[in-house]
């Protein structure tokens, strides 16, 4: 017997999967598949831990949820409660954050290849920018003058699970270099922008703290030369995101814990040593909240064998779930009816998508399985749904949350109809 090893909000109940006290095999009768099923309690509690790691080392923090992860309203009214703020990526996400009840005060816009009437958008908003390039700033200043401003630096450290997720160094497009950033800064300064802060982020699935280490001593060398060369103090220091998660079976889950003390210890005492004052210490997690909060459930209706391969056919695919495809994303998937079977067969999961990359795992040990089986793919929580899309004209699935002990649909499953959702036919006359 195979006897894996659980975290909450996991279970096992006599061979059976169980999602927040509820039996997933029944969530997937009565609400069908591919089905995403989230929890309200794995949220705030992740939230809770990373939140309280930081401020137990410095008061001045503040967390800023990475809303591109997930941006459902009921996670961003979730994280609002808790007393997050949010950091967006896109007017669409300022749109839905507002939406959500943030106020503008809230919200930090940090984009790339931004365009006119969206900087405008932002300011008529107050939504306080993160510049990423001097021609946005310059664009930005004829638009309108901000009372803050925050220039993204790029540190020459980057760090990821993928190259498509390192967002630092010298091949990332994001941020400016040191030298650019003093000009930035000093043209911001002339146009009587008042108030500052000072950003960077390294990358995504960041697992241990070294690379951030390195990445924190840059920013904060590059602040003290503003401070002196350009005069000006940083209200905060905003050093990113990209807290990772244990995906495969080696990864090693981040000691929140010890990765606060020593990035948090560093900061203050180069805070200190360069003058730099009591800035707030901003931190943008977004798949450490939320990742291993949400599990996708996907039914078996297909098994083939080929000379190369055994596979297990789903109704969930790359439509669903594109990780597996576009970054080669290892997603822990379970055989949620037979949870104390011994994996003796190695199959490959493939989705309904007419496209060879569309596979949610490659020659992956499971138990045996039969059609009509139930998987779970675990840790689908950030960039999940929100990466989700229509190809192949397959209708997107539906969100379904356990809240205050019962599940309750956060998002309808899409329709046919829903295909034709802003389309316009013309008339062959």
């Amino acid at each position: 017997m195979v006897k894996r090893k659980l975290h909450e909000p996991l279970e096992e109940r006599k061979g059976n999967l169980y999602f927040d006290g509820f039996s997933v095999k029944e969530l997937a009768d009565k609400y069908d598949t591919p089905l995403y099923l989230m929890s309200e309690k794995r949220i705030r509690d992740n939230y809770d831990r990373l939140y309280g790691a930081f401020v137990n080392n410095y008061k001045y923090v503040r967390i800023y949820y990475a809303a591109k992860a997930n941006t459902n309203l009921n996670v961003l009214k979730i994280l609002h409660s808790q007393g997050a703020y949010l950091d967006t990526v896109s007017p669409g996400e300022v749109f839905l954050a507002l939406s959500a009840g943030y106020t503008p005060d809230r919200i930090m816009f940090t984009g790339t290849s931004v365009r006119n009437d969206e900087l405008k958008m932002l300011a008529d908003a107050n939504i306080t920018i993160n510049i990423d390039s001097q021609s946005e700033m310059d664009r930005l200043l004829k638009i309108s003058v901000p009372q803050i401003l925050s220039v993204r630096v790029n540190p020459e450290v980057g760090a990821g699970h993928h190259d498509h997720c390192i967002t630092a160094g010298p091949e990332s497009k994001f941020g400016l270099w040191e030298e650019e950033v003093i000009q930035a800064y000093a043209i911001a300064q002339r146009a009587r922008v008042g108030r500052f802060g000072i950003h960077m982020h390294i990358g995504s699935g960041v697992l241990e703290p070294e690379p951030y280490i390195a990445a924190v001593e840059k920013l904060l060398s590059i602040a003290k030369r503003v401070k002196k060369e350009v005069g000006i103090n940083f209200e905060f220091i905003d050093i990113g995101g990209g807290l990772g998660v244990p995906y495969k079976p080696e990864d090693t889950e981040l000691d929140v814990a010890a990765f606060s003390s020593k990035v948090v210890n560093l900061f203050k005492n180069k805070v200190k040593d360069y003058g730099l004052g009591k800035p707030f210490l901003f931190v943008e997690p977004g798949r450490y909240i939320v990742c291993d909060s949400t599990i996708l459930l996907t039914r078996v209706n297909t098994l083939k064998v080929t000379p190369a391969h055994k596979y297990v056919g789903v109704d969930a695919g790359f439509n669903t779930l594109i990780r597996p495809t576009i970054y080669g994303s290892y997603h822990p998937i379970l055989v949620a009816n037979k949870l104390n079977e011994p994996e003796k067969e190695t199959y490959s999961i493939a989705g309904p998508i007419c496209e060879s990359g569309d596979l949610l795992a490659k020659d992956r040990q499971l138990p045996e399985i039969q059609e009509g089986d139930l998987l779970a793919v675990l840790n689908a929580g950030a960039y999940g749904y929100s990466m989700s899309s229509q190809y192949n004209s397959r209708p997107r699935a539906a969100e379904v949350m356990i809240r205050a002990g019962k599940p309750v649909i956060v998002r309808e499953r899409e329709q046919l109809k829903d295909l034709m959702t802003n389309q316009r036919v013309q008339s062959d006359q």
